[in-house]
């Protein structure tokens, strides 16, 4: 993804790449030079050395034309070695402090990416999935026409999932201990917070048969109507059907 192309003679590569680091005189580089070095490090996995690299030119060169470049590549080498909170500090430096590099569409998808690596299972407290989602949806929003919006659109749904079967297994949870007003109302903000997963149709039929259970007769009607107008074709689409039915006549 290096933006610059840069041309080195054949003794300089040899001694670049076939060197180990600690040979190198960095001082006597330019910046490009000094980036490409590094860069290498990147490609070969050497990810320890690298960061220091990347940080040094960020530090020693910080208005030149490879800063930006280093920036990026060091959130990415915190990545690759799974160190997504430090990796996500990097990408969003990059994107508050460079706006104008042609790295921060990358940055801002890498941004939510390392938040979406750190998002835990569902049972689990889920402030970085709401914040991958957070992320992803500003990528959408700022960059609509890239290529890996769809991907984005895609992790967004996955995690939404997530999110809902939270809510409705804690609603599973006061169902079955009985506390049916508690349960109704984590059935209520499953199905309307996240009303495109599949958990929103199972946590509003629920819903229903609690409030036929409890004699809740008008409320069961209201959302009867309602699930019928949003999941035309959901299996239990007929049951609540005969359901509002009989209700009708009575």
């Amino acid at each position: 993804m290096n933006k610059y192309i840069t041309i080195i003679t054949v003794p300089f590569l040899i001694l670049f790449y076939s060197a180990c680091s600690s040979s190198v005189d960095t001082s006597q580089l330019t910046p490009e030079e000094y980036f490409n070095y590094v860069l290498q490090l990147y490609n070969n996995e050497d990810y320890e050395q690298a960061i220091i690299e990347f940080q040094n030119i960020i530090l020693q060169y910080p208005a030149s034309t490879v800063s930006d470049d280093s920036q990026y590549y060091l959130g990415m080498t915190y990545f690759k070695r799974d160190q997504f909170l430090l990796a996500a500090y990097e990408f969003s430096k990059l994107i508050r402090n460079t706006p104008a590099s042609p790295f921060v569409p990358e940055s801002q998808f890498m941004l939510a990416e390392s938040y979406y690596q750190l998002s835990p299972p569902f049972p689990l407290e889920q402030s970085y999935t709401k914040k991958a989602i957070e992320e992803f949806q500003a990528f959408i929003d700022f960059f609509p026409s890239n290529a890996k919006v769809e991907e984005a659109e895609k992790k967004i749904r996955e995690l939404n999932d997530k999110l809902a079967e939270k809510e409705y297994n804690s609603a599973l949870i006061y169902q079955k201990m009985e506390y049916e007003y508690a349960a109704m109302k984590y059935y209520t903000f499953v199905a309307e917070s996240y009303h495109d997963t599949k958990f929103a149709p199972l946590a509003l039929y629920n819903k229903i048969k609690i409030e036929l259970k409890k004699g809740l007769n008008n409320e069961a009607l209201a959302d009867i109507s309602i699930f019928l107008s949003r999941y035309p074709n959901d299996p239990n689409a007929k049951e609540l059907q005969e359901i509002e039915s009989r209700l009708n006549t009575k």
